[in-house]
């Protein structure tokens, strides 16, 4: 864990800046060119050394207590296994702390969207991986697989 996941309210802010400092260049955010290709190499670099990012392209950092549901040894993308060990750690590496814990205590010290960690997030599309997140944050793309139902995140 890199220390500043020890501070998810200043990764909630940051993000928070990072949305608003995007959105109005909301048109130039689309798959393909030059901006996406900074886009990944950025996202990479960032994401990658502080969350150890796996770019699905879909990025819930700020739904799940800036922790990466994605560093789960099975890949679970809503919440813990049943096999989580009563001390917090993983059944698969018993030597790390399950993500979903990690999460769910993150979460508590977000303000703004700690609530966030009690929906159901829409299932991984493969398709986006090694893509940007933030293109797809901002709805150039399609918000998971066909067949999804925003219903089911409320």
């Amino acid at each position: 864990m890199s220390w500043i996941q020890r501070y998810p309210h200043l990764l909630e802010l940051t993000y928070t800046a990072a949305d608003r400092f995007l959105r109005p260049f909301c048109g130039w955010l689309k798959r393909g060119g030059w901006v996406e290709h900074l886009l990944i190499r950025t996202e990479s670099l960032t994401k990658g050394s502080l969350f150890d990012c796996r770019m699905c392209g879909q990025c819930v950092l700020h739904s799940t207590g800036m922790t990466c549901p994605m560093t789960c040894p099975k890949n679970l993308r809503n919440g813990p296994c049943g096999g989580v060990r009563q001390d917090g750690h993983c059944e698969v590496l018993p030597e790390k702390r399950c993500v979903w814990v990690e999460a769910w205590e993150r979460s508590q010290r977000m303000p703004v969207y700690g609530s966030e960690i009690h929906k159901v997030l829409p299932p991984l599309d493969q398709s986006y991986s090694g893509t940007s997140a933030w293109i797809h944050h901002f709805g150039h793309t399609a918000k998971g697989p066909k067949g999804w139902q925003e219903s089911v995140e409320d």
